[in-house]
This record gives C-alpha cells, sequence and structure tokens, in this order.
C-alpha cells in the first residue's frame, strides 16, 4: 500500500467509513444509490453538515489531486493533514445522521462527486 492509499484509508476511517459503518450503510441503502440529491430531503441541521462537507471537498479534491501528482509535495501533505482534522471535528455527527437513511443517500451520492474526481 503506497502513501496515497494510506493517507487515504486513515481520512476515509476518521470519517466514521470504518468498515462497520460501511456495513450499516450497506444495509440501509438500496444497491443503487439515485443520482439527484434532491430525492433525499434533509433536516436544516443535516443540511448544514452538508453544505459544510461539500465546501469542505470543494478544498480537499484539489489538494488530492496535487498530491497524487506528487506525493513529495509537503504543503499538500501538510493540507491534507489539516483538512482530515478538520472532518474529525464533525465526525460524530456525520455518524449520528447515517443512521437516518435519506442523510446517508445524500452523503453517498456527494461523497460519490469526490471520489469521480479524484479517480
Amino acid at each position: 500500500m503506497n502513501e496515497y492509499e494510506e493517507s487515504r484509508r486513515s481520512f476515509l476511517t476518521k470519517l466514521g467509513m470504518t468498515i462497520g459503518a460501511g456495513v450499516v450503510a450497506g444495509e440501509k441503502l438500496s444497491a443503487k444509490v439515485l443520482n439527484s440529491k434532491a430525492e433525499f430531503p434533509l433536516t436544516n441541521d443535516q443540511q448544514k453538515l452538508m453544505d459544510r462537507y461539500e465546501n469542505w471537498m470543494d478544498e480537499f479534491i484539489p489538494v488530492i489531486k496535487d498530491f497524487r501528482a506528487n506525493p513529495n509535495d509537503s504543503v499538500a501533505q501538510k493540507r491534507i493533514a489539516e483538512l482530515s482534522e478538520e472532518a474529525e471535528g464533525w465526525q460524530k455527527e456525520l455518524t449520528a445522521y447515517m443512521e437516518d437513511e435519506n442523510f446517508a443517500r445524500f452523503y453517498m451520492t456527494a461523497t460519490e462527486r469526490m471520489t469521480k474526481e479524484i479517480y
């Protein structure tokens, strides 16, 4: 496993996307994640977290791309660490909201954008 994969795995673990969380989400979600996030109504608090998460992704995606282009980029490494630490701040909230099927689907749909842009 290379340094990027280790960082990615660590980051996802910090977000609560461990195997256990993945199993819970997998059980709650159908095999088909719909494309339109509008189909998953959220509470105001859930929407605030998702807005913060999507803004966070807007910062995270280019940093990961920079790191993938140059794994020795110390600025990118530092920023990944900072963004991962920021994400830790909302891990508890995220984990609690993942119990809500609409939120879980919305989150997975939003995360799909990041996955597509990074890979």
